[in-house]
């Protein structure tokens, strides 16, 4: 089980092109993110692979991970490794993909995997060799599930499961209940494009939740 605070991870709204990037570096100097993942919306390989050089320096300067997904049918693999990335990130329980990813892109750029909808999913993407699962972000729709049912399936992978995992925080208030569970990481996304006062702001409030609650376990 976890003995230090959980570490954020940071999820962008689905990017188009580069405009994005001097909010993405406004987040990411506060400090305190560990990982972002680039969502880019659908386009041919080259100009997918030019988006990702474009943004990632934007939190791979202030010493975060950065992770890529697509929608469709993109090749995440060559995205990643030609566009300078640290990983890349799959929707669904495929535990195929997974495992093409991860004789593609060997030990060198890691493999994150969301959309779990059952706790089967979770496990075969586990034995897959996935290098964190992300429980609770938005559906498709844009819907989420209860904030309940993620703590209670964070809480349960973090205490069997030695890869990471990752809990998606809808809201600044559900950052103490996810980190409580003892997962490696807190996800946000909306909570801090949408906050009133700037992403930073939003973000230094979060590592502040963060740090009481390590410091209470």
């Amino acid at each position: 089980m976890a003995d230090t605070a959980a570490r954020l991870y940071l999820i962008t709204p689905v990017l188009e092109d580069a405009s994005f990037a001097p909010r993405l570096a406004e987040a990411c100097a506060a400090g305190r993110v560990a990982a972002v993942l680039l969502r880019l919306k659908p386009a041919d390989e080259r100009s997918l692979t030019n988006l990702v050089k474009a943004l990632a320096p934007a939190a791979q300067e202030h010493g975060a991970a950065v992770l890529v997904t697509a929608e469709g049918q993109a090749d995440l693999a060559t995205i990643a490794a030609r566009g300078g990335a640290d990983g890349a990130h799959v929707t669904g329980a495929d535990p195929a993909l997974v495992r093409e990813l991860r004789d593609r892109l060997k030990s060198e750029r890691a493999i994150g995997a969301g959309g779990i909808r059952t706790r089967d999913d979770a496990m075969t993407l586990g034995e897959a060799g996935v290098d964190y699962l992300l429980f609770g972000e938005p559906r498709p729709d844009g819907s989420l599930p209860p904030l309940e049912s993620v703590v209670e399936r964070a809480a349960w992978w973090a205490e069997i499961f030695e890869t990471p995992c990752v809990a998606y925080a809808p809201t600044l208030e559900a950052v103490g209940p996810l980190a409580a569970t003892n997962a490696e990481f807190v996800a946000l996304g909306d909570a801090v494009w949408s906050h009133p006062e700037g992403p930073a702001a939003a973000l230094k409030a979060a590592a502040g939740i963060l740090d009481r609650q390590g410091a209470t376990q």
